[in-house]
């Protein structure tokens, strides 16, 4: 059995149970079909064309109502997600705040700010983790590993540690103390290799020849994380219709490294349009430290490798995902390049107006004004920003760092 591509659909070993309205799968790119199963590497027959790209879930039919009336948080959407009841720390349900006084001074007609650092773990990665977590559980998986930057992998190993699932975390030198710290007082293992490339290879050896349960990417050209985790961050989408009304958000701006998040929202936003919930899918903008996915967008080719560097940690990476140019062109969004200097000083202006955001957070108001004065959003726009990590994950001289 290649374990990169097939695992048993589902053993139920420990309670979890696939959401019976869940079909199948489908590629992103090729629209190929594909059964229930575990797919590490995206879609088969898109790797082997040397073009990996992601794969969808696929249901018999959502339910008529968006959210469950008496539950709180990320379990609110349970009937919309792969598993009806997974590993949970108490995930979801962060605040959408209008922040009214920053929207007068840069002259939009609305800015909300989605804070998602007040999930578990302190970023949205923990809307992954807890389905990937799950999965891994549901299918008899002992041991779990990641390649991560540092969100990433601080929450991995929390909802790990709840389940009592052996953890190893493969990062960089670059990781910060406060990450390693977080990471491993959980008891999960931390692995540091030279780089962000050697990451994957130490991880695609440790699931192909270990037979460790793969919760993100590990292929370069990247594919993206584990798709049964992707699904949870639809629910962002689902919870800033609910919160904002059916068609009151024009542009959602997103910080992005290899799209997962800026995946996650389409994928939300295209099912309720499907539902006919919203009238119009909202413009998704991919907020980054220097071109990538801008250059794809531009004619360049997605499997290229696109060098650069950047105190923002948490959106670095020097590749990009078929997932995170096509939700653009599906929205009809773009990719937006910001300076670090300016993101230093748009994390205090944040501040100032009530949200202390992780710097590469920041990069989403940076980013609006460079919009702004491009013309591509316009004064009467409603914009929601998403702080996917709050600033106590940077270290206190981060803004020297850029």
């Amino acid at each position: 059995m290649n374990k990169t591509q097939e695992m048993p659909v589902s053993t139920a070993q420990q309670g979890y149970a696939l959401n019976t309205q869940l079909a199948r799968f489908s590629c992103i790119r090729c629209g190929t079909q594909l059964p229930l199963a575990d797919y590490f590497e995206g879609c088969p027959a898109c790797l082997t064309e040397g073009q990996p790209a992601a794969i969808r879930s696929e249901f018999h039919q959502f339910p008529m109502k968006l959210g469950a009336l008496d539950v709180q948080g990320m379990a609110r959407y349970a009937a919309w997600m792969p598993y009806s009841s997974w590993v949970s720390l108490g995930e979801g349900g962060t605040p959408c705040t209008p922040f009214n006084r920053l929207a007068d001074a840069l002259g939009v007609a609305a800015i909300h700010l989605k804070n998602e650092g007040m999930n578990p773990s302190g970023s949205h990665k923990d809307r992954v983790s807890c389905l990937t977590v799950t999965r891994a559980l549901d299918i008899g998986a002992t041991k779990i590993v990641a390649a991560s930057s540092g969100n990433g992998g601080a929450s991995l190993a929390l909802y790990a540690a709840a389940a009592d699932l052996k953890c190893c975390i493969v990062s960089t030198p670059a990781l910060s103390p406060i990450h390693r710290r977080a990471i491993t007082l959980t008891g999960a293992e931390l692995v540091i290799a030279d780089d962000s490339l050697e990451r994957w290879r130490l991880v695609t050896e440790m699931v192909k020849q270990q037979g460790w349960f793969s919760a993100t990417n590990y292929l370069n050209p990247p594919v993206g994380s584990n798709h049964f985790g992707v699904d949870g961050l639809r629910t962002i989408a689902f919870e800033l219709v609910e919160d904002l009304g059916p068609d009151n958000i024009d542009a959602v701006l997103v910080p992005t490294s290899r799209g997962d998040l800026l995946w996650g929202l389409y994928e939300g936003f295209r099912q309720l349009k499907a539902m006919e919930r919203i009238k119009a899918l909202p413009r998704l903008f991919a907020v980054e430290p220097f071109p990538r996915i801008d250059r794809v967008l531009n004619g360049a080719a997605q499997t290229g490798t696109f060098p650069g560097s950047t105190a923002l940690f948490s959106i670095g990476g020097s590749t990009v995902t078929y997932q995170a140019a096509e939700a653009i062109r599906q929205t009809g969004g773009n990719a937006v390049v910001v300076d670090d200097t300016a993101v230093v000083r748009d994390q205090s202006r944040l501040a100032r107006h009530g949200c202390y955001a992780e710097l590469s957070s920041a990069a989403t108001l940076t980013a609006l004004e460079i919009l702004l004065q491009k013309g591509e959003i316009a004064r009467n726009d409603a914009v929601v920003l998403i702080a996917t990590s709050n600033g106590y994950k940077d270290l206190p001289d981060a803004a020297s760092v850029a």
